[in-house]
């Protein structure tokens, strides 16, 4: 195993920020979950029969996300 020189650590301590990490760290700044998740619990399926449920904060993420990014597949009224 090779040994880290300078370059090596300062280079890695410079890691540039993509626009994906910056939204969600915008996203969770934002979102109240300690708020919110007790809100929507009483709601969300237990999971004692079938499949069990994905997390909630996790569910709750992805719906604000396609609201915010209007990525919906709603039906259209003709």
């Amino acid at each position: 195993m090779k040994q880290a020189g300078f370059s090596d650590v300062e280079y890695g301590l410079c890691k540039r920020t993509t626009k994906r990490e910056e939204f969600l760290k915008a996203m969770d700044e934002f979102i109240p979950r300690e708020e919110w998740v007790p809100c929507v619990e009483p709601y969300y399926p237990s999971g004692r029969r079938g499949r069990p449920p994905t997390g909630i904060e996790k569910m709750l993420r992805m719906y604000l996300l396609q609201c915010w990014c209007n990525l919906s597949d709603e039906r259209q009224v003709v």
